[in-house]
């Protein structure tokens, strides 16, 4: 049997079972968007690079309100929402190329919510012969761009956008 090796994801599993509190909610609140991997703050919803991707430029896109299902979000809070899903999709086609993407919400911990609580959206790029089925198959996942770079990739674009705007 071979072996693939990601210790990396030990922080997540840790992380995971120490877990108090929301991060949904924690990070805007610490002013420390960088750190925090916040790339975008609109007025009731925010973007955020995943800590532990599935892939490169995998985002998160929450409403900064506590609340557990889409169903519970007000109609200002669902236009947000889907308007940061538009202008990821926008500026991850500019720096990265997907050739596809993954979006999607998991609602309950039986639909695989790792964050059932707050409701909250995943922007996946995906390109051809992504190892789709590996994180299935072995619980890793390659992912061949460091967090940092990428945060300053896409910050660096979303700030382009918003000077042109």
């Amino acid at each position: 049997m071979k072996h693939l090796w990601a210790p990396w994801r030990l922080q997540y599993i840790e992380h995971t079972a120490d877990a108090q509190g929301c991060i949904f909610c924690d990070k805007p609140a610490q002013q420390r968007d960088a750190d925090n991997l916040i790339l975008h703050r609109g007025e009731r919803v925010f973007v955020m690079m995943n800590a532990f991707p599935y892939n490169s430029g995998h985002l998160l896109i929450a409403p900064y309100r506590h609340v557990a299902d889409l169903t519970d979000l007000d109609d200002e809070e669902m236009s947000e929402l889907m308007d940061a899903t538009a202008r990821a999709l926008k500026i991850l086609r500019r720096t990265s190329s997907p050739q596809g993407f993954n979006i999607g919400i998991n609602i309950g911990d039986v639909a695989g919510a790792g964050i059932a609580e707050h409701v909250h959206l995943h922007v996946v790029p995906r390109w051809q012969g992504d190892t789709n089925y590996m994180l299935v198959m072995s619980d890793t996942r390659v992912v061949p761009e460091a967090l940092a770079d990428g945060y300053r990739k896409l910050r660096a674009a979303l700030e382009a956008e918003e000077e042109s705007a």
